[in-house]
């Protein structure tokens, strides 16, 4: 499939039914001799971009894939992304989440008719038994980021910064499994081809960038992180891994203290929540800042869902 269309279709399709997030201009990130611009994702519809790439693959299929229902496997963003989805046009559906996961983190999806369902003791194994069971019985199962139609859902944040910015030097954004940055880079890549592309992620989980170093996808371990939305591993064969590759333009990885100051410096100076996976651009922004003296920057504010016991820590 060609990406760079589906990012087009996709624009078209979600349009109705996304917000278009305000590009805010940040005088205190701005402070190095950057001009630094955030775009804030954190005040998307459940609180993260992850809605844009959900409703492109639920708005595109087709009446009887709607009836039948879709699952995923997420005990966060994606899930909540994929139930708002699935509610607005009245299909069904089904969410797994590993046995350990708190109730609490599951109360949106619940809330906009989410079935839930506990299997599985980690991520990567919830995902295996989603999976099949999509497959056993002809359900549509929504991919977090392994997904054309995710990728280019996601890819509608670049064609917003286009309209919002006359001049586009670099995009900071958080990388897990690159749907996100995949959908952006490639509108970039055919309409803003000078752009610079910072893929930015947690020292403690930084599986895509020990996968384009290895050549080939890795079973890299993953530590306890903030920025838990983009912990974790990588589906094999995940399209997205030659996205990267090609598109991606610099690698940033940043500490836990790094994530933390920056989180807490946001909220401070900016006034709105943020989640850990925000913090890690703002972190990599914050690490590279003397290399962008000059140009136009723009920050992925990515997502807001950070639960109330962490913020307090981090406070």
């Amino acid at each position: 499939m060609d990406l760079s269309q589906e990012v087009l279709s996709a624009e078209s399709r979600i349009r109705p039914h996304i917000r278009q997030t305000y590009l805010e201009f940040s005088p205190s990130l701005s402070r190095h001799g950057a001009q630094v611009y955030c775009k804030l994702e954190n005040l998307q519809h459940t609180g993260s971009f992850k809605v844009r790439g959900a409703l492109n693959k639920v708005l595109s299929l087709d009446e009887t894939q709607r009836t039948r229902g879709v699952v995923a496997a997420s005990t966060g963003n994606h899930g909540a992304a994929v139930a708002f989805s699935a509610h607005r046009v009245g299909a069904r559906c089904i969410i797994f989440v590993p046995a350990a996961t708190a109730r609490g983190k599951l109360r949106l999806c619940e809330r906009l008719g989410a079935e839930i369902r506990f299997a599985g003791d980690d991520c990567l194994q919830t995902e295996v038994i989603a999976r099949s069971y999509a497959a056993e019985n002809d359900l549509v199962y929504i991919s977090p980021y392994n997904d054309p139609q995710v990728i280019g859902g996601q890819g509608t944040i670049a064609v917003e910064l286009v309209r919002q910015l006359d001049r586009i030097d670099v995009v900071l954004a958080a990388l897990g499994g690159g749907g996100m940055i995949s959908g952006i880079a490639t509108h970039l890549d055919a309409v803003c081809p000078g752009a610079e592309i910072i893929g930015c992620s947690p020292a403690n989980s930084q599986v895509m960038i020990e996968s384009v170093a290895a050549g080939a996808i890795v079973a890299a371990p993953s530590l306890p992180t903030l920025s838990d939305s983009t912990a974790g591993g990588i589906e094999p064969g995940a399209i997205t891994f030659a996205c990267c590759q090609r598109l991606v333009d610099r690698y940033v990885t940043v500490s836990e203290q790094e994530i933390a100051a920056s989180l807490r410096s946001f909220v401070t100076e900016h006034h709105m929540l943020i989640e850990g996976a925000a913090a890690v651009a703002l972190a990599s922004l914050e690490k590279l800042r003397e290399r962008w003296v000059g140009k136009n920057v723009v920050v992925i504010i990515c997502g807001a869902n950070i639960t109330g016991d962490t913020l307090r820590e981090l406070l």
